[in-house]
């Protein structure tokens, strides 16, 4: 029974130590959050694109490859 008590106060522990960490974050303001979501988009969209170039040369060496083996 006192290994019961022990755990779920340090459960209530815990998550009284998270809200009081939680109350020292600063959250961005809209306009930042806005500005950083696109640049989020932009380089997710720039990664997808060199992934895709990447694996069109990768598909048509091998198409080579597999040709003329």
């Amino acid at each position: 029974m006192e290994g019961l008590r022990k755990t779920i106060v340090g459960i209530r522990t815990f998550f009284n130590d998270v809200i009081i960490e939680m109350r020292k974050c600063t959250w961005p303001e809209r306009q930042e959050l806005l500005e950083s979501t696109g640049v989020v988009i932009a380089l997710l969209f720039m990664v997808s694109m060199y992934v895709a170039l990447c694996d069109k040369v990768l598909v048509g060496l091998l198409g080579l490859l597999i040709r003329s083996g």
